[in-house]
């Protein structure tokens, strides 16, 4: 399987960070690509794209301002499968992505994602109090998948914030 492509820039007002790229995004190339992950649709419910993208348009984000990358480039099935080896090598080029592109908020999608990242364990959803790398913002938000049992309104709640995170500068 191959990796799915960041679609990043320097000074991006968002820089989504997933777990790892799903099979189907493996397959297609393309970001959040499971027809079961609501990604595209909680992006355009809580206002932060004009219209419901696809998967297929996912490198359109940045003419928004806003990119797209792992903590882990290796496509699995389901994130259990990573290994701590994996997590432990994507936290420094995940650290030292965001230091090099400065993004004025990093938004991982999912807690695990950001435990994975800050070693943190007690994780509340929305602004982090202290980010891991200064200068930038560190946002929790659920994740996107299908498997997630939380209410999709709950959900889009949590990415409304956000939305009016970055309006507010």
């Amino acid at each position: 399987m191959k990796p799915v492509s960041d679609h990043v820039k320097e000074n991006l007002q968002i820089l989504f960070v997933g777990f790892n790229p799903s099979i189907r995004s493996s397959e297609t190339g393309h970001h959040f690509a499971n027809p079961n992950n609501r990604f595209w649709r909680i992006l355009h419910e809580a206002g932060l794209t004009p219209r419901r993208y696809q998967a297929s348009e996912d490198e359109k984000l940045i003419a928004l301002g806003m990119g797209i990358t792992n903590i882990v480039p290796r496509p699995t099935k389901a994130a259990d499968e990573i290994t701590k080896e994996e997590y432990k090598e994507g936290r420094e080029v995940l650290k030292k992505k965001i230091e090099k592109l400065k993004p004025k908020v990093v938004c991982f999608v999912g807690k695990g994602v950001f435990q994975e990242y800050s070693g943190k364990k007690a994780v509340p959803w929305g602004r982090q109090m202290d980010s891991v790398v200064p200068g930038t913002i560190d946002f929790v938000a659920p994740s996107s998948s299908g498997l997630v049992r939380m209410n999709l309104t709950e959900i889009i709640e949590i990415y409304k914030q956000l939305a009016d995170l970055v309006s507010s500068k």
